[in-house]
């Protein structure tokens, strides 16, 4: 599972690195600190998960969520904020959103999410075969 990270803090960026680094199977294809570039490397490395922050420079997270919905990416988003207030919680979800978490509160919870992805992916692919 290819894996985009996007968010203006670098302790965060290492944090959700040191999280994912035990999944072999989830590789980090990209590291971004704007929502610019973000949305650059989502069409351009068409990731399978971003996780992303709603407030960073260029576009914000919410705003990169919604152009790529609307192009009908099959990308699935975490979005992850200390702006974890039911508005918006509402508009992330509106927009298309699969998962909304706070970072204070709900960080670990990445890892979870991660995981169960994993293996509906690793089913998908016994299904195939």
């Amino acid at each position: 599972m290819k894996v985009l990270l996007a968010d203006d803090s670098q302790l965060i960026l290492d944090r959700l690195q040191e999280l994912l680094h035990v999944y072999k199977d989830a590789e980090i294809i990209g590291s971004l600190k704007n929502g610019s570039d973000a949305l650059e490397a989502i069409r351009a490395l068409e990731p399978d998960l971003v996780i992303i922050d709603i407030n960073m420079p260029g576009l914000n997270g919410l705003q990169v969520l919604d152009i790529i919905k609307k192009e009908d990416h099959k990308t699935k988003f975490i979005v992850l904020t200390f702006y974890a207030t039911d508005y918006y919680r509402k508009k992330a979800i509106k927009l298309g959103t699969d998962y909304f978490f706070s970072k204070s509160d709900d960080f670990e919870k990445v890892s979870v999410v991660v995981n169960n992805l994993l293996i509906q992916e690793s089913n998908n692919n016994l299904i195939m075969n």
